[in-house]
């Protein structure tokens, strides 16, 4: 019913920028709020930023002033722009969303397949 795609993870030097894309589609109501999260081998998956439909954000010390995340909602889109990327920042990067489709009311949990990011020389 619903997807979560995301595009523009990769291999990037330290110091470097990526960005992120994720699209959602399928039979959507309205989307409460979508955000990112990675993932490290051996770490637990952690929030990197999220941002409500009215545009209010949620962003982590690790990566405050360096991230940046903004939304399209008419096109059900999320973005995380990536600046002066670390080693540390290395990991799979999922897309998040709460969304109520339209044959649903309540509010569930979606999320991408995930992209690679690695940030290495």
């Amino acid at each position: 019913q619903v997807q979560l795609v995301e595009s523009g993870g990769g291999l990037v030097q330290p110091g470097g920028s990526l960005r992120l894309s994720c699209a959602a589609s399928g039979s959507i109501f309205d989307i409460y709020t979508m955000g990112w999260y990675r993932q490290a081998p051996g770490n637990q998956r952690e929030l990197v930023a999220v941002i409500s439909e009215r545009g209010i954000r949620n962003v982590p010390d690790s990566v405050k002033g360096r991230f940046t995340i903004s939304r399209d909602n008419a096109r059900n889109t999320v973005y995380l722009q990536m600046n002066s990327l670390k080693a540390e920042d290395t990991g799979v990067y999922y897309c998040n969303a709460l969304i109520r489709t339209v044959q649903d009311a309540r509010y569930k949990d979606y999320w991408g397949q995930g992209t690679q990011v690695t940030v290495s020389s």
